[in-house]
């Protein structure tokens, strides 16, 4: 490792820089400089650097839809141009109907924030969702349960949670109470990179200006919810990486009206462990566990041993993993995308 390499990691490992991404410099970058993409809009890119925030310019025919909130490039420091992007350690992204490349949502994340609230808007089959895009993604989930202090008990909704997915971390708390940096404490470390996602009104700008602990005019907008069926509004409206007391990194995401799985079969395997340990006990290799004679799957629910609830979802989330994600086919050079179609 030269010493520029050493000054690389002393100075950069605060933003969230690691191993990971020195290993993939090499002796034809020593004039190039890492930043961390903390801004990406339409025509713009926006970046950390040692020195502060700065306005990159991409190269010819570039895009910054190629480019996520927290990933880190390679800069032409006097132009400001970037030349290379690094290799993610994660990728948070989602398949948008009728869309032909997967939206990005955030890079080199550590940990997803799942958040949703202790009243109507938690919905374990939304939560599944989440759960499958996180292990997909390479990142940790934890789902955070916010309005803590607006129940009398929070345990039916810690109930609802916390058999959703095998050893899943789940946090119930007052987004607005200073407690509420200690309870994520563990998954807050120097250099540590989270990012929140779920739906609108959940209150993940709450939470996010108490982690930051910025000044009110500074603060994210928050927005109240629909009391009626508490349906919130949404407040933020593009994704940005901010600073955190105690050195982490947070990247708020707008609320999700919809969330397509899609490019997740690793992700539903873990999500569903129990089922995809069952299926190859099935006596048919494609066993669907819905009709078939010796499934396994199906005499687990028979005895008590399966929820057939759980089964139901991850059928449906199956289906749809299967229908929205495209297989590349046709010759060398020349793919294109088709689609599968649901199961039998």
């Amino acid at each position: 490792m030269t010493g520029s390499e050493h000054q690389h990691s002393a100075t950069l490992a605060p933003f969230g820089w690691s191993d990971f991404f020195e290993g993939q410099l090499g002796a034809e970058d020593a004039h190039l400089e890492p930043m961390r993409i903390a801004t990406v809009q339409r025509s713009r890119l926006g970046a950390l650097s040692v020195a502060g925030q700065v306005r990159l310019d991409l190269p010819a025919k570039a895009s910054t839809a190629d480019y996520a909130v927290g990933d880190w490039v390679l800069v032409e420091a006097d132009s400001l141009t970037c030349i290379r992007r690094l290799d993610r350690k994660s990728i948070l992204q989602r398949r948008t109907e009728g869309g032909r490349a997967p939206q990005l949502i955030a890079a080199n994340v550590d940990t997803l924030f799942i958040v949703t609230s202790c009243n109507d808007d938690l919905n374990p089959a939304r939560l599944e969702r989440y759960l499958a895009l996180a292990n997909q993604s390479g990142a940790l989930p934890v789902v955070v349960l916010t309005k803590a202090d607006q129940v009398d008990d929070t345990a039916p909704y810690l109930q609802q949670v916390v058999g959703l997915q095998r050893g899943l971390d789940v946090v119930a708390l007052d987004a607005r109470s200073p407690q509420a940096a200690m309870s994520l404490a563990p998954w807050l470390g120097a250099g540590q990179t989270v990012a929140l996602v779920g739906s609108s009104g959940v209150g993940k700008s709450s939470l996010l200006n108490m982690l930051s602990a910025v000044s009110s005019a500074q603060a994210q907008a928050t927005g109240s919810i629909r009391e009626g069926d508490a349906k919130g509004r949404h407040t933020t409206t593009s994704r940005s990486l901010h600073a955190i007391v105690g050195g982490a990194w947070v990247i708020d995401t707008p609320g999700m009206r919809s969330l397509q799985v899609s490019d997740a079969t690793e992700g539903l395997e873990q999500l569903f462990a129990e089922i995809t340990e069952l299926a190859p006990q099935c006596r048919f290799r494609d066993c669907t566990h819905a009709h078939e004679p010796g499934c396994a799957v199906q005499a687990a629910v028979n005895a008590g041993a399966l929820d057939p609830a759980r089964l139901e979802r991850w059928r449906k989330l199956d289906d749809e993993n299967r229908t929205s994600t495209p297989v590349l086919t046709g010759q060398h050079g020349k793919k294109i995308p088709k689609y599968t179609g649901k199961r039998r």
